[in-house]
């Protein structure tokens, strides 16, 4: 029985709002309700157990489903069934197995999304289980938050990247400017620095449809997107505090010279390609792309260092840490079996493999350390980032809507066509609400 039955937001994917049915297939109740023994390996002979992970993360998937089928059936006699699904349409895709009770046991589900099927009535409270496996104090703590909703958690952390500097230590060096900035001011005197001996350089690209790369600021000046009161959310990104940090990011462009025009509409993709062509001499992008350059441009790989974005007056922001959980469906007749397959993904040598596989780093503590241990310096940098700094955009089934309706972004690129920060704040703070409240 589906006892939350509230309506799907229309997310990223832009899906129309269903309404969970209030009954499923066998339901677990969201406690792992049914009496399976997940290690009765003779018992659990003639069951399967379904799994949903996404397309495209990793290139090894083959290899990875293959040991994984192996090993959960050694450890509990079931068999695994594993589909790989693409990203485009996955969300309506879930609304409808959600709906009408045809999904997986088990699936990956990107972090914005965990909160809104959570809140339909699709996914399982793990809560419980989680604490009974002794797992509670031993997972990244960022992929814990965007996973709970209500003081229950429904998606474990599996997998996460974070927002970081990347640079070419070249450049960096000939103008003198290659150590960590520890403040917005220091900042600022690398970009001026690198564009007074380099003016033909992109000292620091402001990608206007990169949503991710300013949200550092807005967190590092103390402001916020949004924060609750009670159970209302409530916009705060044209705070005093949230205005300073978008004003200063906009004015590396608008004042400082630090990017150019073009960079209004780029995304982190626009970015990365203007740093191999040389154009760029540092920029904010992702802890799985140093992995993408090694591949793509071993030379430019070797001039690599990365740094923390830094806050107004430290070393290390806030950070967008998004990824993927792996959640239970509430549909699921196999639940323990589904739990058990949980662990042995979330935990251990499958996590560590898999976050090897795809340069994102692990959701439990332990095999993030293991992974952060044997990389390099670019690693570490952006672990730093992610242990000191990794935050979630606000935890609640609105976030899909003000995603779909590209609120933020919007916000940004109004900044840097020249509208005035309070005002475009203030106007994008009354559309989130209007979304809070509806």
């Amino acid at each position: 029985m589906i006892a939350r039955r509230r309506v799907l937001a229309a997310g990223a994917a832009g899906s129309a709002a269903l309404t969970l049915a209030a009954c499923g297939s066998g339901g677990s109740g969201g406690s792992g309700g049914g009496d399976t023994d997940p290690t009765d390996t003779e018992a659990n002979a003639d069951k399967t157990v379904t799994l949903w992970i996404m397309q495209g993360t990793n290139a090894k998937t083959d290899e990875y489903v293959e040991a994984l089928k192996t090993a959960f059936t050694e450890k509990t006699g079931a068999t695994l069934d594993v589909q790989v699904q693409p990203w485009d349409g996955a969300h309506d895709k879930f609304v409808t197995a959600m709906s009408g009770g045809t999904g997986p046991d088990v699936a990956e589900v990107g972090t914005t999304w965990t909160p809104e099927f959570a809140d339909a009535g699709g996914l399982s409270d793990l809560t419980a289980e989680i604490e009974e496996a002794g797992l509670g104090d031993g997972l990244v703590q960022g992929l814990v938050e965007s996973g709970t909703l209500d003081g229950m958690t429904y998606g474990m952390p599996w997998y996460a990247g974070v927002r970081s500097i990347l640079a070419n230590k070249e450049m960096l060096e000939a103008a003198g400017v290659a150590e960590q900035p520890q403040s917005w001011e220091d900042l600022l005197t690398m970009i001026t620095t690198i564009k007074e001996q380099n003016p033909d350089t992109i000292p620091f690209p402001v990608a206007g449809a990169s949503l991710f790369s300013m949200l550092p600021f807005v967190w590092g000046a103390g402001g916020d997107i949004a924060t609750q009161e009670g159970e209302q959310w409530k916009a705060t990104i044209n705070s005093p505090e949230s205005v300073e940090g978008l004003t200063w990011y906009t004015d590396l462009a608008l004042k400082h010279d630090a990017s150019t025009a073009a960079a209004s509409t780029w995304k982190e993709t626009d970015s990365l390609a203007a740093f191999l062509q040389g154009d760029v001499a540092m920029f904010i992008t992702g802890s799985w792309v140093p992995a993408t350059i090694e591949q793509d441009s071993p030379e430019m790989f070797e001039k690599l260092v990365a740094y923390t974005i830094p806050a107004k007056d430290g070393a290390v922001a806030k950070s967008f840490l998004g990824g993927s959980h792996l959640c239970r469906f509430e549909d699921s007749e196999e639940p323990e079996l589904a739990f058990e397959l949980i662990k042995l993904m979330a935990t251990g040598e499958f996590a560590t493999r898999w976050a090897t596989e795809t340069n994102f780093f692990p959701g439990e503590q332990a095999a993030l350390d293991e992974v952060v241990a044997s990389g390099n310096e670019l690693t570490q940098v952006f672990a730093q980032q992610m242990s000191e700094g990794g935050t979630s955009v606000p935890v609640t089934p609105a976030w899909g809507k003000i995603e779909g309706k590209k609120t933020l972004p919007t916000l940004l690129t109004n900044v840097l066509g020249g509208t005035d920060a309070q005002q475009a704040a203030d106007t994008a703070a009354e559309e989130m609400d209007q979304i809070f409240q509806s």
